[in-house]
């Protein structure tokens, strides 16, 4: 039986270990017979280079996974799940203040049913929100300049830098990867609530 192809929207290591490492995690209760292969491929998000709000995160992510699929499908393949996984920032107002947080979201379809997972969020320091926010610059350099790196986003990326590397960018995409892929593991819990709601 061939391995159930497993379609990631990108080609970073972070991104494509964080699947893999995820779907360590719920293989057996995604399908106990089958094995799996992860592959990655370039696909465009149609969003900003750091998205900088919720929709935006979430329409980038769902759109590399739509964007894969139809790729996919003009070269006669197909995937049993399709993955688009989109980092940047989510602005919160709380007691008349702004926060700025980094976040990472997972959109997972199977062609027909999709689902968000997102990480936790992580504060980002006032200097860094005035680089990206106010200048226009992409996280990605702007952390590098911050943290004196470079190339940051391909190792342990912006969440490692704010974490102290307690959180790299690969675990905050495993735990929205493990999210969004929960409607398909955990089939038959969603399929409880649903009935329950009806």
């Amino acid at each position: 039986m061939p391995a159930i192809l497993i379609a990631v929207g990108s080609t970073r290591r972070p991104k494509l270990a964080a699947v893999e490492q995820a779907l360590a995690s719920f293989s057996n209760q995604l399908d106990p017979a089958a094995s799996f292969e992860v592959q990655g491929f370039e696909a465009e998000s149609g969003v900003n280079d750091t998205p900088c709000s919720r929709e935006e995160l979430m329409r980038g992510a769902r759109q590399r996974a739509e964007a894969l699929r139809q790729a996919l499908d003009k070269d006669h393949r197909h995937a049993g799940y399709y993955v688009g996984l989109e980092g940047g920032l989510d602005v919160a107002f709380e007691n008349g203040l702004h926060h700025v947080f980094l976040e990472s979201w997972a959109y997972v379809s199977d062609g027909t049913r999709g689902f968000f997972g997102r990480s936790a969020g992580i504060e980002l320091p006032e200097p860094l929100i005035d680089e990206v926010m106010e200048k226009g610059i992409e996280l990605s350099a702007a952390i590098d300049r911050f943290a004196g790196e470079v190339g940051i986003r391909d190792a342990q990326g912006a969440w490692g830098v704010l974490s102290g590397n307690l959180i790299t960018r690969q675990e905050a995409f495993r735990v929205a990867v493990l999210a969004a892929f929960a409607p398909f593991y955990n089939a038959q819990m969603y399929k409880t609530a649903r009935a329950a709601g009806a």
